[in-house]
């Protein structure tokens, strides 16, 4: 009897495993585009740190050239440079 159970659960497993071989190179395939592309959500989040990350070299620029400034107008020999 068991024997006759396993019999017919055979076929579905074959079944089952020929379905993965089958769709196996497709699902590799999806992977590997997943991989490849960029989703918006990625997109977003890299612009942001983009943005964030120019905003703080402008941010260190901008002071730089007003020390620069200031020193400047210290060296030619005004009182009021800030």
């Amino acid at each position: 009897m068991a024997g006759a159970g396993a019999m017919l659960m055979l076929p579905g497993c074959i079944a089952k495993t020929a379905l993965d071989v089958a769709t196996m190179p497709v699902r590799a395939g999806a992977q590997a585009a997943d991989w490849a592309t960029t989703s918006q959500d990625e997109a977003d989040r890299n612009y942001g740190r983009r943005m964030r990350e120019q905003e703080a070299r402008e941010s260190r620029e901008r002071k730089k050239a007003e020390e620069q400034r200031r020193r400047e107008c210290r060296r030619a020999g005004y009182r009021d440079c800030d």
